[in-house]
């Protein structure tokens, strides 16, 4: 007789990009099983079509839709209220995230919401409250996908600061620029929100995770496809005690989708410490980051993969262990929400 415990039963709401993302991460996962999906698309359902506007690098292939073991459903509620699930992953467009990301922690299911966390801030605090509710009546983990938080290179850099490893930090850059994807949600402005909030949110979301909350942003940017802010630069000015940071520090990030067609998709940092330079670049493939030090360059050996997997893994292993996911709460991505919309209002300012 087999002590092994059963698989984990996981519930996929919406099957775009991010959805066949996460269902191909879960397909390499021991121990977790999809028995169910979603999608308001009939095609998508059954495994006709494909998503686009891939930006990112996501994977794609791995997972079996026609499969007669899934359930397939057009209303993601009925998977919800469904009592064979024990996971419900979010992944409809943004403005979708707070009736379902709602829907499912009020049931008390284990919840991954797809990033942003929501179109608003005040949208987001109201997941972020439901949470700590589903938490305290039902022990119900949740967790949104920050991704860059689990991205092998950028786990490296987190230690490195916290640590500082290499001295503190002069100054820190990121750029995440993309030609423009495509499609009828992030050509919407108004249901995407735009790059700053689709795209460069990855960024000031991980500038919160190094060094915490700014004390002031300085942001430029424009909008050119959207109607929204489709390339932005922003500083972010922390206080002079910040840990890993030298009192003159500057932290920025530049992000936007609007690069010429044939640009593709670049991925960058970039951080001067004191007695070392770190230089990732996604487009050296399995070796992207190097760290300049005492006139000799080192590859950093990385593990393989993407933060996807390693994002989704962490929460699965949550959820085995009845923990509360500490390293990106609903909590903390509302904060960087938050942060988004500061930035819109830097850049909104006259003058």
């Amino acid at each position: 007789m087999s002590n092994q415990s059963p698989p984990l039963r996981v519930g996929v709401i919406g099957l775009g990009m991010m959805g066949q993302t996460h269902l191909d991460a879960y397909a390499k996962m021991p121990g977790v099983k999809v028995t169910a999906v979603a999608d308001l698309d009939e095609d998508r359902l059954s495994g006709k079509s494909t998503a686009g506007g891939n930006i990112e690098g996501q994977a794609q292939g791995g997972f079996d839709l026609g499969s007669p073991e899934v359930r397939k459903v057009r209303n993601g509620i009925d998977l919800i209220v469904a009592s064979d699930l024990d996971i419900i992953d979010v992944c409809v467009p943004t403005p979708g995230h707070l009736s379902i990301g709602l829907a499912a922690l009020r049931a008390g299911k284990h919840t991954l919401i797809e990033k942003p966390l929501a179109r608003t801030y005040t949208q987001a605090q109201q997941l972020a409250d439901a949470a700590e509710q589903a938490w305290a009546e039902h022990r119900a983990v949740s967790m949104c996908a920050m991704c860059m938080r689990f991205w092998p290179g950028w786990d490296w850099l987190k230690e490195a600061v916290d640590q500082q490893t290499y001295g503190k930090a002069h100054a820190v850059t990121f750029r995440r620029v993309a030609q423009f994807p495509g499609g009828p949600f992030y050509s919407n402005g108004e249901a995407s929100g735009g790059a700053i909030l689709d795209l460069h949110i990855h960024d000031t979301d991980y500038v919160r995770y190094l060094f915490g909350e700014p004390q002031r942003v300085v942001t430029n940017g424009y909008a050119k496809t959207t109607g929204q802010p489709d390339h932005v630069l922003t500083t972010y000015q922390f206080p002079a005690d910040t840990v890993g940071l030298t009192d003159d520090a500057f932290v920025c990030a530049e992000g936007g989708w609007v690069m010429a067609e044939g640009f593709g998709f670049s991925m960058r940092y970039t951080v001067n410490f004191e007695n070392a330079t770190a230089d990732f670049d996604l487009a050296r493939g399995d070796k992207p980051l190097l760290l300049h030090q005492a006139g000799q360059t080192v590859e950093i050996e990385l593990p393989g993969g993407m933060g996807y997997d390693r994002e989704l893994e962490y929460f699965v292993d949550c959820v085995r262990r009845g923990e509360q996911a500490y390293r990106v709460t609903l909590r903390d991505a509302a904060l960087s929400v938050q942060l988004i919309e500061t930035e819109l209002k830097a850049l909104q300012a006259p003058g």
